[in-house]
């Protein structure tokens, strides 16, 4: 599937000629100077003209549109792309009204139930604009719910997986660790790694009510051990001065089973809650993303519209065609469109100034024919 696709228009100059006489030439020049560039018809319909004046006020909004519609198209496609990573899937052929992305672009069909051609262009344009406007609304909303979700479920595995100075020490101590009596209690120690040697040596001297040979290792990470130690209640805030003073933290810690059931449901719940959310949000990106890329080659086939009868004139009669040129063939395919225009005196070269005014597409280069890129990825 090619990512990147020309979508241009040629003049149909000669009296009594036709837009399939210019076909018929466009495709014979492409079979013969470059047959590796796929070729198709764009069948854009008789829509309603209305006045020169229209359509030159339409034009900026076409502009501008036209970067929002495309820009909408991308955003959930990457969208899309996020959550099947985040599934662990491998990313599947997006489709519009069942069909493959570029098959859709390249047998486009308008859709006269959903845009009556009789409507003026400016009220298709608007209906495109609000729907594709909606839809980018929409995303913003289930898409913060969802990231909502996973940030939750980052700063869980951020508290259980940092070290042992600021994680949540509940999963690494087991009930048999702790004592806590009328007068005894058990100290959670947070050691730097390369000073257990002086922990295990100076605890019990960190005061006189500490129960001797009461420290027991439970786990080390990188940077820091977890010990326990067992003293008198009474003697636990100067445990504390004097363990700091050494350079040991002793974590605030209460062995709660119920505490620790509760957190483990809670993270069991947003697990549950991130993959249904996930699925039904990947499910409605691809839904969303039919109805805009759908929505974007109608806005496409009023530009080209609008574009070719700015450029040649009334009554409207051009050739509409999409290419996917490779980049080495880009060169040898513009000068094939160029020569189906005439030569360079051809009535149809404008200036840069006349393509910003009459032309539309914003292109850097200048052709005697309308032209614009769309990149579908």
């Amino acid at each position: 599937m090619a990512t990147r696709y020309w979508i241009v228009s040629l003049p149909v100059q000669s009296p009594g000629g036709t837009s399939s006489s210019v076909w018929s030439r466009l495709q014979d020049s492409i079979s013969r100077h470059s047959f590796d560039t796929p070729l198709y018809r764009f069948n854009v319909p008789d829509l309603r003209v209305g006045t020169l004046d229209s359509l030159l006020a339409l034009s900026d909004d076409l502009v501008k549109s036209n970067v929002f519609v495309e820009g909408v198209s991308h955003k959930i496609r990457r969208q899309i792309e996020d959550l099947e990573r985040a599934g662990g899937v491998e990313s599947g052929a997006l489709t519009v009204d069942g069909v493959p992305v570029d098959t859709y672009l390249t047998r486009f069909v308008w859709d006269e139930g959903k845009y009556p051609t009789m409507s003026p262009l400016k009220e298709i344009i608007g209906s495109i604009q609000s729907q594709v406007a909606k839809i980018e609304d929409d995303m913003k909303v289930r898409a913060a719910e969802y990231n909502n979700v996973r940030s939750q479920l980052s700063a869980i595995n951020r508290k259980q997986s940092g070290s042992l100075a600021v994680r949540d020490l509940s999963n690494l101590v087991k009930p048999e660790d702790m004592i806590t009596s009328e007068h005894l209690v058990t100290l959670l120690a947070i050691v730097p790694k390369y000073s257990q040697k002086d922990w295990t040596s100076s605890y019990e001297s960190l005061d006189t009510f500490v129960v001797p040979r009461s420290s027991n290792k439970l786990y080390e990470d990188n940077e820091y051990a977890l010990y326990t130690v067992t003293l008198f209640a009474k003697v636990v805030d100067n445990f504390k001065v004097r363990a700091r003073e050494k350079g040991f933290q002793v974590r605030d810690f209460e062995y709660s089973p119920e505490a620790q059931e509760n957190r483990k449901q809670e993270m069991e719940k947003l697990l549950q809650d991130q993959e249904a959310m996930r699925s039904s949000l990947l499910q409605w990106c691809y839904a969303s993303y039919s109805e805009v890329f759908s929505s974007w080659m109608h806005f496409c086939a009023v530009r080209i519209f609008v574009e070719s009868i700015l450029r040649y004139g009334l009554p409207p009669s051009f050739l509409s065609a999409v290419l996917a040129p490779s980049t080495k063939s880009e060169k040898k395919v513009r000068s094939i469109l160029e020569d189906l225009c005439g030569n360079v005196h051809s009535i149809y070269w404008k200036s840069e100034d006349d393509v910003n005014v009459a032309g539309l597409g914003g292109e850097s280069e200048v052709h005697p024919y309308v032209s614009f890129t769309i990149n579908i990825v």
